[in-house]
């Protein structure tokens, strides 16, 4: 990889925007796509990340209480069993004098250790109740999670997808909810059960042999000390992980489906020195975030093992001093082993808790997505029937760069009007601000005398049909696809629109006609059938307004004669806004816009425009020329 390229891969992923970057949507939002596919910026807010979460988990408290008093029972079991070798060890195993009794002694050992096996046993069931419980509350938790963000992805305006790329999104609901839900199905319950672990033990050894118990304790701050600055360096390099993971797996998206792209123009070495540039930045912050979380372990093990001598030193020169007896030497060992062993789990499952955090991050990000603003003082309208009027209309992507300029225009119903004019004039535009995909800045756009703000969003799109250059077929069969547009349509109604489309032909010709499954965006079709099927889509919706962005552009001219055939039919008593390049589409409008820089600069007829000579009569010449 040259030296030139590599610098404009760094630029293009780092943090501080390019002036490319800032100017992405000047042009709008099919032209500007962002390519800033990881969450960047300030550094993470672990507690808020850990304050959400637990607000998710709360919603199953029975299952939470029930968990926990199942820990509760399990540690209580654990470390009274842990006490009970106190006296079996003085009575039965070290003792003094000796007991001239060899069959009794026997008998006493195997009555406690029955004793031992049946806490043991409650130990062990409570235990698994315990997982049990806790990966049910955690997989209903992120059940709720993921519905919730599914939901909210339907609530962004299109300005969101229009500036973050489809694989990072698709990130969030794979590789940050799986870690999360990670977290919460193992490390969670050890956080629990270990905290009770070390309330239960402090009591225990303080009650067992307050010297040693408090050499274990007054430990536990250097412990906590250490674990707190690794678990502050982790966490940013954790956070770098995962945006690097999303920025990977979104240029991974990209470029698996744009293949046919890659390939024609012979990108496929510039394709892989950005994903090898991308790999490499993930593998750096992977190897810091998993070198930070890596060295918690052996540093908390090391010091635990440090404790543990200490206490087994002092606690045998009491012994040796008959102050101690070895069965409570060997139980306040025990203890300290049981004390500093949540400590080492929990370092050990730092790694774990840095992802989640950081993927929580990444899903509350969305989360707090500033949503499509909700409908005030709404017009109610029983029906709608086409009369569209823009008057003065300004309106850009990004502020104080206009994109439209002084719009003004309208439609009667079951009129054609027609937008061309040079890529980037804002043809796309207009159709944005009639479905509200955007808002205006300012003018007016009123359908049936009202103002398009003051219209229902639903109930506006409801009466809209689009049919938009990129095609998009959903998993399912062919009907199912065509009824889309109408759920409520019938068979018959499903085939007469697919006529209208000139799509009929075709699908009788599939191997189970309408019933064949289309899977991977109709990847079995060619672009012009799929096309040909959004048509259709469309035809079969009754709403009075249609929008055809280059509907035509993937069939051939053949094919495209047949589909005017059938749009005639389909625009009947319909208000349709086309935009196309091919001026042949255009012709039977009832007016004509031509566009440049935002601004309508010609309109009229087909014949109009033509005896006006001017730029629309030169795009006419231009075609028929190169035909």
């Amino acid at each position: 990889m040259n030296e030139a390229r590599a610098k404009r891969m760094e630029a293009k992923y780092s943090g501080n925007k390019t002036k490319s970057q800032t100017k992405q949507l000047e042009l709008g939002p099919s032209r500007g796509r962002s390519r800033a596919m990881g969450a960047s910026g300030k550094p993470k807010n672990m507690r808020n990340a850990i304050v959400r979460l637990m607000q998710y988990i709360s919603h199953e408290k029975v299952l939470i209480i029930a968990a926990i008093s199942c820990s509760l029972i399990h540690t209580g079991t654990s470390l009274a069993a842990s006490y009970l070798l106190r006296p079996i060890i003085n009575q039965f195993i070290y003792f003094e004098g000796g007991a001239s009794d060899i069959s009794a002694r026997v008998s006493g050992l195997l009555t406690w250790l029955i004793f031992l096996a049946i806490i043991y046993g409650i130990s062990v069931l409570t235990q698994w109740l315990q997982q049990r419980l806790m990966l049910e509350a955690s997989q209903r938790t992120l059940v709720r999670m993921r519905s919730e963000l599914f939901a909210k992805l339907q609530n962004l305006p299109v300005r969101y997808f229009d500036t973050h790329a489809a694989g990072d999104i698709m990130s969030r609901f794979t590789n940050d909810v799986d870690t999360i839900g990670e977290m919460l199905n193992t490390t969670l319950i050890q956080i629990i059960c270990g905290a009770i672990t070390i309330v239960g033990t402090i009591v225990l050894m303080l009650y067992t042999n307050p010297i040693l118990g408090l050499i274990t304790i007054i430990a536990t701050p250097l412990l906590t000390f250490v674990s707190k600055t690794i678990m502050k360096n982790g966490q940013k390099a954790y956070s770098e992980q995962q945006k690097n993971l999303g920025m990977l797996n979104g240029f991974t998206g990209e470029t698996v489906s744009g293949q046919k792209v890659v390939k024609v123009f012979n990108h496929e070495e510039i394709a892989m020195d950005e994903f090898g540039y991308l790999n490499e930045k993930l593998c750096r912050a992977q190897e810091e975030a998993q070198f930070r979380s890596g060295i918690m372990g052996p540093a908390t093990h090391q010091l635990c093992n440090m404790v543990y001598a200490v206490v087994a030193s002092v606690g045998g020169i009491l012994v040796a001093l008959g102050r101690f007896d070895v069965g409570g030497l060997t139980v306040s060992l025990n203890y300290t082993r049981q004390f500093n062993r949540p400590i080492n789990e929990v370092s050990m499952q730092i790694n774990t808790v840095f992802s989640a955090l950081a993927g929580a991050e990444r899903v509350f990000e969305v989360m707090d997505a500033e949503e499509e603003k909700e409908d005030a003082d709404t017009v109610p309208m029983k029906e709608m029937k086409g009369h569209v009027v823009l008057d003065h209309v300004n309106f850009g992507y990004v502020p104080d760069v206009p994109v439209l300029k002084d719009i003004s225009l309208y439609a009667k119903p079951g009129q054609k009007i027609a937008f061309v004019g040079s890529t980037g004039a804002g043809k796309t535009t207009v159709t944005n601000l009639l479905s509200r995909f955007y808002d205006i800045q300012e003018g007016t756009i009123t359908i049936d005398g009202v103002p398009i703000e003051k219209i229902n969003r639903g109930f506006l799109r409801s009466n809209i049909a689009m049919v938009l250059q990129d095609t998009h077929l959903f998993t399912g069969t062919v009907r199912e696809n065509i009824r889309y547009g109408r759920l409520e349509a019938t068979d018959e109604e499903v085939v007469e629109a697919a006529k209208i489309a000139s799509a009929h032909s075709f699908i009788e010709q599939l191997e189970n006609g309408y019933d064949t499954v289309l899977e991977n965006d109709g990847a079995n079709l060619s672009q012009g059938q799929r096309q040909l099927l959004n048509i259709a889509r469309a035809a079969i919706s009754k709403a009075p307004i249609l929008i055809l962005d280059e509907a035509t552009s993937s069939v051939d001219t053949r094919t495209e004669r047949h589909i005017e055939e059938g749009m005639d039919a389909l625009m009947e008593n319909r208000t349709t806004f086309v935009i196309a390049h091919r001026l042949s589409t255009v012709r039977k409008s009832n007016a004509i816009m031509v566009l440049e820089k935002g601004k309508i600069i010609e309109r009229g007829t087909h014949e109009e425009l033509l005896a006006a000579k001017g730029r629309y009569a030169d795009l006419y010449h231009e075609i028929v020329e190169l035909d």
